[in-house]
């Protein structure tokens, strides 16, 4: 999966995720099963967030 990079709540968030590792902007799971599905979105919405507040006009 992709996510924004530059946001300290990433790195926040990533510590509750689960079972994962992490690559400059990807994070790897093998099994969905091992990770936390509320972080997961919240890892989402998050990252959108970031998006929008950084680039405000596109």
């Amino acid at each position: 999966m992709y996510f924004a990079t530059g946001d300290k709540e990433r790195e926040k968030l990533l510590k509750d995720f689960g079972k994962h590792t992490t690559g400059k902007s990807c994070v790897y799971i093998n099994k969905v099963a091992d990770i936390d599905p509320d972080v997961l979105r919240a890892l989402i919405k998050r990252s959108v967030t970031f998006l929008q507040e950084t680039y405000p006009n596109n």
